[in-house]
């Protein structure tokens, strides 16, 4: 498609992160709150109550300046009617020179109205690949009964390599999250 050209509605266009990402990042996770009184089963993890704006800030500029540092990949998609999610791989080790610096943790956040639409295959996709050198290792937990984003992760080689049994507190019911990992390391035959 060449430039200007218009987007179709159902394309999804996959980019790095921008100072201006904020807002659209914030008002999509603040909607997994109201998500989650309609949907006990969300299969996200959140505070008991909704992070306050500075509280988001905070988040952010970390986000931002861990980008920055090289401590982080961040892709942000989008489609023809705006934000519609963001994927994150952040380093565990506390430093580049930790020995769990070529560990990537990763989060994922697809927009309600734009789920099960091929953003979160783009984004997975994207922020594998700009993973690079970077990091090694990429983790992940997911919740259990979230069986649709765990046949993601597998479609892109993750495995799980166990369950944490009941470490969600959703009220007054308990839930388990499976660990799944990737490895990055070529192959010793290539």
């Amino acid at each position: 498609m060449s430039a200007g050209a218009p987007r179709s509605p159902d394309e999804v266009v996959v980019r790095e992160l921008r100072w201006t990402d904020f807002d659209p990042i914030r008002e999509t996770y603040y909607r997994l709150y109201d998500e989650r009184e309609r949907n006990p089963d969300l299969g996200i993890t959140l505070f008991a109550h909704r992070p306050s704006y500075a509280d988001e800030v905070n988040w952010f500029s970390t986000l931002y300046r861990s980008v920055l540092n090289g401590d982080a990949v961040v892709a942000v998609a989008e489609r023809s009617a705006g934000f519609a999610g963001h994927c994150t791989v952040r380093r565990v080790g506390p430093s580049p020179e930790s020995e769990t610096a070529h560990v990537g943790e990763l989060g994922i956040l697809v927009d309600e109205a734009h789920r099960g639409q091929g953003v979160g295959r783009a984004l997975l996709d994207r922020v594998l690949r700009d993973c690079g050198e970077r990091f090694e290792v990429v983790r992940l937990s997911v919740f259990a009964t979230n069986h649709r984003a765990r046949r993601l992760y597998e479609s892109f080689g993750f495995v799980r390599v166990g369950t944490l049994p009941g470490v969600i507190r959703r009220g007054d019911r308990y839930l388990d999250e499976d660990l799944m990992v990737k490895s990055l390391r070529p192959s010793p035959n290539r």
